[in-house]
This record gives C-alpha cells, sequence and structure tokens, in this order.
C-alpha cells in the first residue's frame, strides 16, 4: 500500500479530532514536517470540508511558503517544536476534555497507568499558561515536553507529537485515556502511581515495543 502524502495524512487526522472526542468543531490544529518547514491546518476552517489544497506551508521562521489561507493561530508552537525536536515529524494539538480539566485545574498526569509510557516518561507535565498564538506560550510548550511526547497547556489543552501525524493522533489518544482514568479513580477516592521503578521498566520496554519508528527511541529522558 502505497505511503499517503503528508497533506492527506494532516487531512485525515484533522477530520478524526472530533470523532475521537480530542476536539470539537473547528478546535485544535494538525501539522507534519516538511523539507521547506513544515505543513499545518489553516485557521477558522470546519474540519469536516478540509481539503488537502487549503493546508499551509510555513518555514520554521513561520514565513507562508505555499498556500492562500491563513495558518493555524497556534503555527508558532509548531515551527518551534520543530526547530527544538528533529525527532518529530508531527504534531497534534487538542482540546479533549479529561486531560483539557487537567490541564485547567494545573495537575500533571501520574503514572496511574502503565500506558502513560506512551508519552515518554513518569508523567505528563503543564506547560505554562500564555495567551494562544504567542511566543511565551510556545517556550512554556517546549519546555514541557522535554524528554516528553506529549504536554497539557495550562487553561488550553493538550500537544502531542510524534514520528508522523498518525504517530502523534495515537499519542494524543492513549494520553487522554490515561486523564480519564486519572479523573474516575480520583472521583472514587485514591489514584496511586506505579513506582519511579516499575515506570523505568515500562518505559524502557516500551521505546523497542513493537513496531517503534527509529525516530520515536529519540527522545532524550529527563
Amino acid at each position: 500500500m502505497a505511503k499517503a502524502s503528508p497533506r492527506a495524512e494532516i487531512v485525515r487526522v484533522a477530520k478524526l479530532l472530533d470523532p475521537m472526542r480530542l476536539s470539537r468543531g473547528k478546535s485544535g490544529n494538525v501539522s507534519a514536517r516538511t523539507r521547506r518547514g513544515f505543513l499545518v491546518t489553516p485557521t477558522g476552517v470546519p474540519y469536516e470540508g478540509l481539503l488537502a489544497r487549503q493546508l499551509v506551508e510555513l518555514d520554521l521562521d513561520g514565513q507562508v511558503v505555499a498556500g492562500s489561507l491563513a495558518p493555524s493561530s497556534e503555527w508558532r508552537i509548531h515551527a518551534d517544536i520543530y526547530r527544538a525536536r528533529p525527532d518529530v515529524q508531527g504534531i497534534v494539538h487538542a482540546h479533549p476534555p479529561y486531560a483539557t480539566a487537567f490541564a485547567i485545574a494545573g495537575i500533571p498526569l501520574e503514572a496511574v497507568h502503565y500506558m502513560i509510557a506512551v508519552a515518554g516518561g513518569h508523567d505528563v507535565r503543564v506547560a505554562r499558561y500564555a495567551t494562544f498564538g504567542t511566543k511565551d506560550l510556545s517556550r512554556h510548550v517546549v519546555k514541557a515536553l522535554t524528554g516528553r511526547y506529549a504536554c497539557l497547556m495550562a487553561h488550553h489543552g493538550l500537544v502531542a507529537v510524534g514520528s508522523s501525524v498518525q504517530d502523534a493522533l495515537r499519542i494524543a489518544h492513549e494520553v487522554e485515556g490515561v486523564a480519564e482514568l486519572q479523573f474516575l479513580a480520583r472521583t472514587i477516592g485514591n489514584a496511586p502511581a506505579l513506582p519511579r521503578a516499575e515506570m523505568d521498566r515500562v518505559v524502557t520496554k516500551f521505546a523497542s515495543y513493537g513496531q517503534q519508528p527509529r525516530a520515536a527511541r529519540a527522545v532524550k529522558k529527563r
């Protein structure tokens, strides 16, 4: 089977955000790295009708190199992540309800379930709040992603990165699942985290589990 083009893959993933309960309506954004920079979803276009030709290509300085529409208002987050993380080939920014609830509360996601290891470590950090679309916000996000494939954004949502757009979507979905489990366990009364030594083992196993792309194993743990 031929590999889908970056444009087709972005459109496919963007159209899955709402059905997968990761974002509603036109919220969230999706991008993929290109030779010249990255392709990103345009601002204000409903995803159910999104066309591949409507995507916008920017260089890593934020200059439009192809496309007639305005890029996502969060283009700077994508540009700064790609600049800081050579291993990242795709990014999904979304507003899933459980992860966003923890982001609003300023509470990191913990190792209440071993699947948090898909995010590259023992936890999913909360990036400090800053106004959307600003350099401050992208700087906070890049810092929170150190050694990780996902982070929460205070009072905002979730960012997931991966070796492809599909990989970033998978990580976003799994992180939202852990957020839901952490929320439900806390309503019962307790949500103890797995011991650090056990999570060290799990993170190591996840690095070589299944058909993991080589780039996805390159992230430095901190």
